[in-house]
């Protein structure tokens, strides 16, 4: 990474995630937590799966900073040059995947605000017509690339509208609901605090496979550690809180769209109009890393597989049945929650913060290391869920490189990056 591409400090680092831990997605998670936990053991598992969470991301971009390389290149210090090859092609299907569903939520939103405002049988209310807009917006985004999204859009404006539309539902709630009854009632004890622990904390660590791409052009690692943590610990808290909430005290009947119902009822529906633009940073990101992706297996520029793949995720969305593919995308998903456990211990401990001055084609103890996360994951999820199985494999596989690295350590020396 060129030094004068190196122009993220930490103020914008705290817009960008800040931003990304806002969304609908993020209410509607908080909303899952909802009626198992209820109010307080909800925020409890949100508090502390954030905090675990942020941790690791904020170490995972300063991985970007050190090395200068995107997240999927990155890899190869790691897995060497071959190994690096499945997990690029991985994120690139969930990637893909992802930022056709951030569109479809966006669809369905606006669909549903256009449905209040005009009629059902409106222009406004056409799930058609709305996911070619933001399938355009998030295009556009992408191909624009992320030094002029988060230079010229977040941080002159787009992080204090998204402030406003936060403060408005936090006033929102605090006026119409009652929250202290809420406080004291408990859960329906249909989902373990474990497995609300493993929700949380698999909201930060899904952007694990893309920070390194935007962290690559910060100026230093302590801004890329502090903007990234402090930024996404606050708007993921703070969104996935309120979904929790807005969930409880306004919309407990569990219908599908009970939740966008009670936010499009505060404020004229303009809080969540709001949050609704604020979703297409979240699509931005995915298509924009999916093209980082391309770009490390084609030589061809991110700008133009950013457009490809914008226009992709929009027929994605417009004509692709997808409940069968929610599931293949959860389950490409668990192989980098271990992945990355691998990746910290290595590039931090191991080597120290080095790179590598010669990769070899596969570093098999690494490779190891992360099966061994993956297939702790699958037993974990399969057999013991109220345990939760995102932060053991990450441990199992951390524990694991730490072990094999240091057994197998024939790599060439690490010379100073």
């Amino acid at each position: 990474m060129a030094a004068e591409q190196r122009v993220l400090g930490g103020r914008d680092l705290f817009s960008l995630w800040f931003s990304l831990g806002v969304g609908l997605m993020v209410l509607q998670t908080g909303a899952l937590l909802a009626p198992g936990l209820g109010l307080a053991q909800s925020l409890l598992a949100i508090v502390l799966g954030t905090l675990v969470g942020v941790a690791l991301l904020a170490a995972a971009g300063v991985i970007g900073t050190d090395t200068g390389l995107s997240a999927m290149a990155s890899l190869r210090q790691s897995l060497g040059r071959h190994g690096a090859v499945l997990p690029a092609l991985l994120n690139l299907l969930q990637l893909v995947g992802w930022g056709a569903f951030e569109v479809i939520v966006m669809r369905d939103a606006a669909s549903l605000l256009g449905a209040r405002a005009f009629g059902e049988g409106s222009l406004a209310a056409s799930p058609l017509a709305w996911t070619l807009l933001f399938g355009a917006l998030v295009t556009l985004l992408a191909v624009a690339g992320p030094l002029t999204f988060v230079r010229r859009v977040l941080r002159k404006w787009g992080i204090w509208l998204l402030l406003a539309a936060c403060l408005w539902l936090t006033f929102n709630l605090l006026r119409h609901a009652d929250l202290a009854t809420l406080w004291r009632q408990p859960g329906d004890g249909s989902m373990a605090l474990a497995v609300g622990f493993d929700i949380a904390i698999a909201m930060p660590l899904s952007w694990l496979p893309l920070i390194a791409d935007y962290s690559r052009f910060s100026r230093g690692a302590r801004s890329t550690f502090g903007g990234t943590a402090l930024g996404f610990f606050l708007g993921n808290l703070w969104l996935m809180g309120l979904g929790v909430a807005y969930t409880l005290a306004f919309a407990p009947t569990g219908e599908a769209n009970a939740l966008l119902l009670a936010l499009a009822g505060a404020g004229v529906g303009i809080p969540l109009l709001l949050i609704l633009l604020d979703e297409s940073e979240n699509a931005f990101a995915d298509v924009h890393s999916a093209a980082v992706s391309v770009g490390l297996l084609a030589r061809i520029e991110v700008r133009y597989l950013a457009l490809g793949i914008g226009v992709l995720c929009t027929l994605i969305a417009a004509f692709a049945p997808l409940a069968e593919y929610q599931t293949f995308l959860l389950l490409i998903g668990s192989v980098f929650a271990p992945l990355f456990g691998v990746v910290l211990v290595d590039h931090f401990l191991l080597r120290q913060r080095r790179s590598r001055l010669a990769l070899p084609a596969l570093i098999w103890p690494a490779l190891l290391a992360w099966a061994g996360g993956v297939v702790t994951y699958q037993l974990l999820a399969n057999h013991w869920p109220e345990l939760g199985a995102t932060l053991p494999s990450l441990l199992v596989a951390a524990l694991l490189q730490a072990v094999l690295g240091r057994l197998f350590s024939g790599a060439p020396a690490p010379a100073p990056a």
